[in-house]
């Protein structure tokens, strides 16, 4: 996959140019079938390294947040997407390929070199899509954010998903809710990434949670961050 660009903050093989339109474009077109939302968008640190991580419902996730995140972002994609016109169009976009189940570093130091050039790469720690609550994460993110010196970002999102049993839907509400970067536990071993895991896990479940009240009228509006003036 070669060396990642440091002007450019994407995989070698991306067209940064093609990224930032499709970004921008994205950011607009998006809000066309869905009323979205996103709350404290402001905690999206506008540099440095960060790993962003997403509680993962359905395929339009990944596509949604590359739009909201306001910086290059690299995807960790599965493996299949990449075939004929869509895997032109994600390689040169900047994402990376995965392959579930099987030992595969090479898209994962690829991350970690981004990383450590100051970019962003989004993960769903779930490793799969499902309910979105969180309940177990893989080690993938904490790796990279320990590996590549990086903050975690947890991001919540709700509303793609459509519930099971209900009609289709026009224009459903999405709401996208960031919550306080922090950096997960240093150090070697599998303990010590056994406990940086359960932090990004426990982080992230929390801010769906949070994210779920806010959506059924419980909060009124999204908890004010660490230091935010009311």
């Amino acid at each position: 996959m070669g060396e990642p660009s440091k002007a450019s903050g994407l995989p070698q093989g991306a067209w940064p140019l093609f990224h930032d339109a499709c970004r921008r474009l994205g950011s607009a077109v998006v809000h066309v079938p869905f009323r979205l939302r996103v709350h404290r968008r402001e905690l999206i640190p506008r540099t440095g390294p960060l790993v962003l991580v997403s509680n993962h419902t359905a395929f339009l996730d990944g596509p949604v947040l590359f739009c909201v995140v306001g910086r290059r972002s690299v995807f960790l994609v599965k493996h299949e997407n990449y075939r004929g016109l869509l895997g032109r169009f994600l390689r040169r976009l900047g994402q990376l390929p995965v392959r579930r189940g099987t030992p595969d570093r090479t898209p994962l130091l690829t991350a970690v070199r981004l990383l450590r050039s100051g970019g962003v790469v989004a993960v769903f720690p779930e490793g799969t899509r499902g309910t979105g609550e969180v309940a177990q994460a893989q080690h993938g993110a904490a790796w990279l954010a320990r590996s590549g010196e990086a903050l975690v970002l947890p991001v919540a999102c709700r509303g793609i998903r459509r519930p099971p049993g209900s009609r289709r839907r026009f224009r459903p509400r999405v709401d996208v809710l960031v919550g306080e970067p922090f950096a997960v536990p240093m150090g070697k071993g599998r303990v010590v990434l056994a406990a940086a895991t359960e932090r990004v896990r426990s982080e992230l479940s929390e801010l769906v949670t949070e994210l779920d009240r806010l959506r059924a009228g419980g909060l009124g509006a999204p908890k004010k961050a660490k230091g935010e003036r009311a």
